[in-house]
């Protein structure tokens, strides 16, 4: 059965745990069973009048409407048959259309555009007062983790989609998406003058390219013949000396013991800005 035949009863039975609505029954329309005559309490049977789907549109952003691939926007009329035994009088039958409709406006997140109801009728075969009323919700027809009451979306994933829209064979899957999204970032570390140093990320980059801001990548010293570099490049497992990519971020050194040719990496000198490009 799909969310869309068992939304009547899915909305009966949480009427039916209100406990503000205890003194009023709920069912689904010609249930199979035989009506009480005449009535005792008020009865109300839901069901649904109308369903419309359309399609569905999000901004970008930029002020373009872009269509959503998968989700669709659907207006339901829900119809509302209030039975109200002759010796409350039919008044009742307001009073219970306005506790109802109180209830699911304040106490659900379901998105109610308007209501509305007939003239009370009697109906002398079960001896009550009768009110025909609606309510007209709109809801977001999408793949979800489950359908409920709040609206959020109440068909199923994997009744809308199934497993295609699980395949990442067809669909990028949200590090993907960052990926396409966010290629790299920016970002900057000032030097504290430790030996060796981590800098977290959060993700583990494919290649990080760091440089000390307003120094040349490379400084001689004429005097003592040695240089000390402040730029530095890895990607993966290799690396320029004083830069290392870890499971978090990346490392820097400014260890001699990792000088080639005399020139030392300077890669976290104290109180130097030093700017990197990380690439997811």
């Amino acid at each position: 059965m799909s969310e869309i035949s068992a939304l009547p009863g899915t909305i009966v039975e949480w009427l039916n745990d209100q406990e503000v609505l205890s003194d009023i029954s709920f069912m689904t329309e010609f249930p199979a069973a035989k009506k009480a005559v005449p009535l005792k309490r008020a009865v109300v049977a839901v069901g649904i009048d109308k369903l419309d789907i359309v399609d569905s549109f999000s901004d970008d952003g930029e002020g373009n409407q872009i269509r959503n691939e998968y989700c669709r926007e659907a207006n339901i009329k829900i119809r509302l048959a209030i039975h109200a035994p002759f010796s409350q009088g039919g008044n009742k039958c307001f009073e219970v259309f306005t506790n109802v409709l109180d209830c699911l406006t304040f106490s659900s997140n379901m998105n109610i555009i308007d209501s509305g109801c007939d003239a009370i009728k009697a109906d002398r075969d079960t001896e009550a007062f009768v009110l025909n009323a609606r309510v007209n919700v709109k809801a977001d027809f999408c793949p979800a983790i489950s359908g409920d009451i709040n609206f959020a979306s109440f068909i199923s994933r994997d009744l809308f989609c199934g497993s295609h829209i699980n395949d990442d064979q067809l669909h990028i899957m949200p590090g993907e998406r960052d990926k396409w999204n966010s290629p790299f970032i920016v970002g900057q570390y000032f030097g504290n003058g430790a030996s060796t140093r981590a800098i977290s990320l959060q993700f583990v980059p494919k290649a990080v390219i760091a440089f000390a801001y307003g120094y040349p990548a490379c400084t001689h010293d004429s005097v003592s013949n040695t240089a000390v570099s402040r730029f530095a490049v890895a990607a993966g497992d290799y690396g320029m000396m004083g830069m290392h990519i870890s499971s978090t971020g990346f490392t820097v050194s400014n260890s001699s013991s990792e000088a080639v040719d005399n020139c030392s990496p300077d890669m976290n000198e104290m109180g130097t800005i030093y700017t990197y490009i990380a690439f997811r």
